[in-house]
């Protein structure tokens, strides 16, 4: 008999939700939310009975009985450092998403919904999977310059890990059997290093590590953030946004669309030609750098997320690594697909973990 999963992917202003029986999809749907639905909710957690309606109204118009799923599988949040895997919805887990303890973000909904639309059934399942706070980080890859700044481990760990174990599919290998580096990029860029299954090192891809995306600054020299923090003309908030949502491209090019910057670029644009050279170039530069943490013994490199998408970025960063380790490129990103495969994994007998 197959199994029928229902992924929900909240996102800062749009609701995903996506029907899986087994490996196939049955229906996607994203519903985008603007600025006037969102401005009377004071914080994201306020916001969950507004998102359950838009997904009881989703299940309604394709006639999906909850009763009839096997599972439903949210995007996991800000709860505590925890190991990658799959988590069955708990007290505590319950707790921790409404909290935010490690921040607000909207894929603290996803668990949060998935247990609300079981909770009247006795078949269905909730889960969350690989939330972006999955921490494996070895020991020594935890500490900074100073110990007031520990590393942290945030990254984009569901499409990560679901494209590593799709490339060990596809060459007919185990995941847990390989050394790889995943270079995750878009809106932010994290490039993990993926050993025997853990990511045993990656880069903050939120609050400014590693490369510049298309929104995010990534590193920036330290003495220079200080004196603007206490320059007086900019407010933490406002040296936070340059960090996490308005650095990048968007600082430097007013735009955040690769495609914008790569037509200017065609147009003859050299500052926009540059921009996008560094942008390969920090990458490369982060990617160089995790190959150390495996002793340059890597199996494969592996390219993904939306940016991944551009031909041109991918002839620019291929000479730079590619003498490393095998080159694979994975564009885009599914979210859904990645959310949907972690539990159908567990209704089929892998384990699934417990939040404490």
């Amino acid at each position: 008999m197959p199994f029928f999963v229902l992924a929900i992917n909240p996102g800062s202003t749009s609701t995903k939700v996506a029907l899986f029986e087994d490996e196939k999809l049955i229906f996607s749907r994203n519903v985008d939310h603007s600025e006037e639905e969102l401005r009377p909710f004071k914080k994201i957690i306020d916001q969950f009975y507004f998102r359950k309606s838009v997904v009881l109204r989703i299940l309604a118009e394709e006639k999906v009985d909850v009763g009839m799923l096997d599972a439903i599988v949210g995007r996991g949040g800000m709860v505590k450092p925890i190991e990658s895997g799959v988590y069955e919805m708990n007290q505590a887990l319950h707790n921790d998403l409404v909290k935010g303890i490690q921040g607000e973000h909207a894929s603290s909904l996803g668990g949060l919904l998935a247990e609300a639309l079981v909770e009247s059934y006795a078949h269905p399942r909730a889960f969350i999977a690989d939330p972006v706070v999955v921490d494996e980080l070895q020991p020594e890859a935890r500490i900074s310059g100073h110990p007031l700044f520990p590393r942290k481990s945030l990254f984009h760990a569901l499409n990560q890990r679901a494209i590593g174990r799709l490339h060990a599919k596809n060459i007919g290998k185990n995941y847990g059997e390989l050394d790889l580096i995943v270079a995750h990029l878009g809106g932010g860029v994290t490039v993990g290093v993926h050993r025997h299954g853990r990511v045993v090192d990656v880069n903050n891809g939120i609050d400014g590590d590693g490369p510049f995306s298309a929104n995010r600054s990534g590193a920036l020299p330290a003495a220079d953030i200080a004196r603007l923090c206490f320059s007086g003309d900019y407010s933490l908030q406002e040296v936070i946004k340059m960090i996490s949502t308005h650095g990048g491209l968007l600082a430097h090019l007013g735009t955040s669309d690769l495609r914008e910057v790569e037509h200017r670029i065609q147009a003859g644009d050299q500052y926009a030609s540059l921009v996008f050279d560094a942008l390969v170039y920090t990458t490369a530069k982060e990617i160089g750098a995790m190959s150390t943490v495996l002793l340059g013994k890597v199996d494969a490199i592996l390219i993904t997320g939306g940016m991944a998408k551009s031909d041109l970025l991918i002839e620019k960063l291929r000479p730079r690594v590619a003498y490393l380790a095998p080159f694979y490129v994975y564009p885009g990103e599914d979210e859904m697909w990645a959310l949907a495969m972690n539990a159908l994994e567990v209704l089929r007998g892998a384990p699934c973990k417990v939040y404490q």
